[in-house]
C-alpha cells in the first residue's frame, strides 16, 4: 500500500478539472491547414501531424493498452485525415473531427481483437510496465511509488468498458470539455457525465488500496 501523500485521487480527478478552451486561432490554423491539405499540400499535412500526433498516439496507447500498436493506428488516423481532407467541413472544432476518427479506428481495433481473443491479461500487465526503467532500485522511493501508482491506474483504465475508457482518456488526459467528448462519442452531455461518474466509481474501487484512509 502506498504511504500517505501518494493517494490516487489526483489521477481520478476526471470530472472537476477543466482546461481553458484552446484559443480560437489554434482551431483556425487547423482549418486553414485542412484547406491546404485538401488541395494536396504535403507541407501543410506534415505541420498538422506535428501539431496533433502526440495527443493521438497517447490516446490510442491508453485505449488499447499497448503502446507498440499506437503508432500504427495513429498513422491510419492521419491517413484518413489526408484522404478525406477535400470533403472536410469545419462544422465543429478540428480536434473533435480528429478524435472522432481516432475513436472509430480504436473501437474497430478493440472489437477485432476481442473477436480473435488476441489480448490476454498477461500482455496488458507487461505493456503497462513498458515505461519502467530496467533498474528501479536506482529511483528514489517517491518515484517508485508514483510509477507503481501510474501503472495501476493504467491497468484500471484499460479494464473499463470501451465508451467509459474513451471518455476517461479524453477528459483526464486530453482535458476535453463535456460537449466535445459528447460529439466525439455521439452521445448527449448528460450521458457523458454519467459515463464518467460510473468510470470514476469503478476506478476508485479498483484502486482502493492505493487511496489514503
Amino acid at each position: 500500500m502506498l504511504s500517505a501523500g501518494f493517494a490516487a485521487s489526483p489521477f481520478l480527478d476526471i470530472m472537476e478539472a477543466e482546461r481553458p478552451q484552446a484559443p480560437t486561432d489554434e482551431n483556425s490554423r487547423d482549418i486553414l491547414l485542412m484547406e491546404r491539405i485538401g488541395a494536396g499540400d504535403h507541407r501543410a499535412f506534415r505541420e498538422l501531424v506535428e501539431r496533433h500526433q502526440h495527443a493521438v498516439v497517447g490516446t490510442v496507447a491508453k485505449m488499447l493498452g499497448n503502446p507498440s500498436e499506437a503508432e500504427d493506428i495513429s498513422q491510419q488516423v492521419f491517413l484518413r485525415v489526408w484522404r478525406h481532407a477535400k470533403r472536410y467541413r469545419p462544422d465543429a472544432k478540428f480536434t473533435t473531427y480528429l478524435f472522432t476518427i481516432t475513436r472509430n479506428l480504436v473501437f474497430n481495433e478493440s472489437r477485432r481483437k476481442k473477436r480473435r481473443k488476441e489480448i490476454s491479461s498477461d500482455e496488458r500487465e507487461e505493456n503497462s510496465h513498458a515505461g519502467t526503467p530496467d533498474d528501479p532500485s536506482r529511483q528514489p522511493d517517491a518515484e517508485l511509488l508514483q510509477a507503481e501508482l501510474r501503472a495501476a491506474v493504467d491497468r484500471a483504465i484499460s479494464a473499463l468498458p470501451e465508451q467509459q475508457r474513451m471518455a476517461v482518456v479524453l477528459r483526464r488526459y486530453e482535458q476535453m470539455p463535456y460537449e466535445e467528448i459528447a460529439t466525439v462519442l455521439d452521445l448527449s452531455v448528460s450521458a457523458v457525465k454519467s459515463l464518467l461518474f460510473r468510470a470514476r466509481t469503478t476506478l476508485r474501487d479498483s484502486l482502493s488500496r492505493y487511496l489514503e484512509p
